[in-house]
């Protein structure tokens, strides 16, 4: 059960995450951009430049992460290596996220803020090309 959940968390980071592209989030209008999960604006917490320099860090690993295993999995000869696979990469993102210091829950909701908070997107994005750089 708990692989399960994990693999599902991991499914919505890379949902709403990894296909979150820089300078195409930044460039879209509010209209335009994912309504999943957005917080009401009286239920967004404040988020400061320290988590979102974490959730930076942390974004940029599972991005690595992913493009990594993800060509392992398409290159899997049977569906059970593909989820041996999967699982690997599964705990190396919560690795990630763990040795941050960043919990799962927390990670999420910088995603729903930065989604509902142009402002936040912005520096979040900046922080993220930042970590890119020193990668």
């Amino acid at each position: 059960m708990q692989t399960v959940r994990t693999v599902a968390a991991i499914a919505v980071f890379s949902i709403f995450l990894i296909p979150f592209p820089s300078q195409t989030l930044a460039q879209q209008s509010p209209a335009e951009q994912p309504s999943v999960h957005q917080p009401l604006p009286a239920q967004q917490p404040n988020v400061t430049d320290a988590e979102l320099r974490s959730f930076a860090k942390v974004y940029v690993q599972i991005d690595k992460i992913r493009a990594t295993y993800e060509p392992q999995v398409k290159g899997a000869t049977s569906p059970e290596e593909a989820k041996k696979i999967e699982t690997e990469a599964v705990l190396k993102m919560h690795q990630a996220i763990a040795e941050e210091g960043i919990s799962e829950d927390k990670y999420k909701r910088i995603v729903d803020i930065a989604h509902a908070d142009e402002g936040v997107r912005k520096k979040l994005l900046g922080f993220i090309d930042e970590e890119k750089q020193k990668s």
